[in-house]
């Protein structure tokens, strides 16, 4: 083999290996959405939605954090609520920004422990866009969501009485795009919430 050809097959190697890293954040993410992996709420639409909700309930608990540079207030309305697994729900997060200035964030989110997460369906959440504040404005932000019943039949995750639904808002530049920092925020959310 050439030299040349031994370099043109490198190249192409290493071409191949720069554009998996570039895909891999992307792919990482639509792969945990999609199958509840590392604790991701797993994306329904309204017919996803059990038809009838089992006996069994279940306490989930919110958590709401500021990541460094968000100058936003930030809480959940409730702190926990007790529902019947399959049964569709809504909650209720609380977003202030204090400022003079209009301002975007973009929340993060995870649930705990990681075992629930492939249950827990998210049918409709503020965190699945860019919010964008005016200055001194207040939001009521919703997250509707239930817990699919495949977690009655699950012996790990059947354990589980309590489940943490947390959110880590970070500030965004409009039109921003999120990064790496979306995995090593989840990971410091998981840490905190089980720590």
């Amino acid at each position: 083999m050439s030299t040349r050809t031994t370099g043109l097959i490198s190249g192409g190697v290493a071409l191949a290996m720069l554009g998996a890293a570039y895909a891999a954040v992307p792919l990482y993410r639509m792969f945990c959405a999609a199958t509840g992996w590392d604790g991701t709420p797993r994306r329904a639409d309204e017919s996803a939605l059990p038809k009838q909700a089992a006996a069994q309930t279940v306490t989930v608990r919110f958590d709401a954090n500021t990541g460094p540079g968000m100058v936003w207030n930030f809480k959940p309305a409730q702190v926990t609520q007790t529902i019947h697994v399959g049964q569709k729900s809504l909650a209720f997060f609380r977003a202030s920004n204090p400022t003079d200035q209009a301002t975007s964030g973009q929340a993060v989110f995870n649930v705990s422990p990681d075992t629930v997460g492939r249950y827990f369906t998210k049918i409709q959440c503020f965190c699945f866009n860019e919010q964008t504040l005016g200055p001194h404005q207040s939001a009521d932000m919703p997250v509707v969501y239930f817990i699919d019943p495949a977690y009655l039949t699950d012996k790990e995750a059947a354990k589980v009485k309590e489940i943490t639904l947390s959110y880590t808002f970070y500030p965004m530049k409009p039109g921003a795009v999120k990064t790496e920092a979306v995995a090593a925020a989840r990971s410091r959310a998981t840490a905190r919430i089980e720590g």
